[in-house]
């Protein structure tokens, strides 16, 4: 029985563990790679040919990379789950180096990649489980935005008819969402896009193209449906709610 309870609370307490004392290895591991997006030209035919044949001491280093990174991917998706904003706060500024205005609240479950490519100005909620791929070319978003549980913003995308399947330079961008936005659940939203100010994404919307200032768009691909108010006021939320 002493066994069984050892082993649960291993299991129980052992990740939570190795996140607090892999903290200063993420950090730093972080803080070498650039803060600056750089278009890169995509591997060539002949080269992936050639990594097909590489050496053993290569391979090993490959799968070590392949381990560090898991990890760190690893690392921050815990941090979503994390019971605190200002515990999560924290990791994202200092660990991750996510640019988070100290009035924004990102809550429970959100999942950021990319993260030194990310900008959340002031007053910005973004919501229960939403994903932040940053990595192709950065997310800039703006003063007082609201973004709603379950949306995702990728930067980046696969040629679905290159032989190879690699992200191309068409298929990637920054995604510019400008103050005042209002984007409503399980929202889509590809790379390349700006969405001006006051726009407002129906819920479930793919968003392909960039989208006037106070528009309002909805469905798949996401069209114009109707307009907005000019005259918005409101400004960073006041409350949130604890622990998520």
């Amino acid at each position: 029985m002493e066994i069984v309870i050892f082993i649960f609370l291993l299991i129980l307490f052992v990740p939570h563990l190795a996140y607090i004392l892999f903290l200063p290895v993420v950090a730093i591991w972080n803080y070498k790679k650039p803060c600056v997006y750089k278009e890169t030209k995509p591997v060539s035919l002949e080269d992936l040919e050639k990594k097909k044949y590489i050496s053993r001491t290569k391979k090993v280093r490959k799968i070590l990379h392949r381990l560090i990174v898991g990890f760190i991917r690893w690392h921050i998706f815990k941090t979503g789950y994390i019971p605190s904003h200002h515990v999560r706060d924290f990791v994202y500024r200092h660990i991750y180096f996510v640019n988070l205005h100290k009035k924004s609240v990102v809550y429970y479950g959100a999942e950021l990649r990319g993260t030194k490519l990310i900008h959340i100005s002031e007053g910005c909620i973004i919501g229960d489980k939403v994903t932040l791929d940053a990595r192709r070319g950065g997310i800039f978003i703006g003063k007082y935005v609201r973004i709603n549980s379950n949306v995702a913003l990728w930067t980046g995308s696969h040629d679905m008819n290159d032989p190879y399947f690699r992200s191309m330079p068409g298929k990637r961008g920054p995604i510019i969402v400008g103050d005042r936005v209002w984007i409503g659940p399980n929202v889509t939203i590809l790379h390349s896009v700006t969405i001006g100010e006051g726009a407002v994404i129906a819920a479930g919307a793919v968003v392909t193209k960039d989208v006037e200032p106070y528009t309002l768009v909805g469905g798949i691909p996401a069209k114009k449906i109707g307009d907005r108010n000019h005259d918005l006021r409101y400004t960073h939320p006041n409350s949130y709610s604890s622990f998520l």
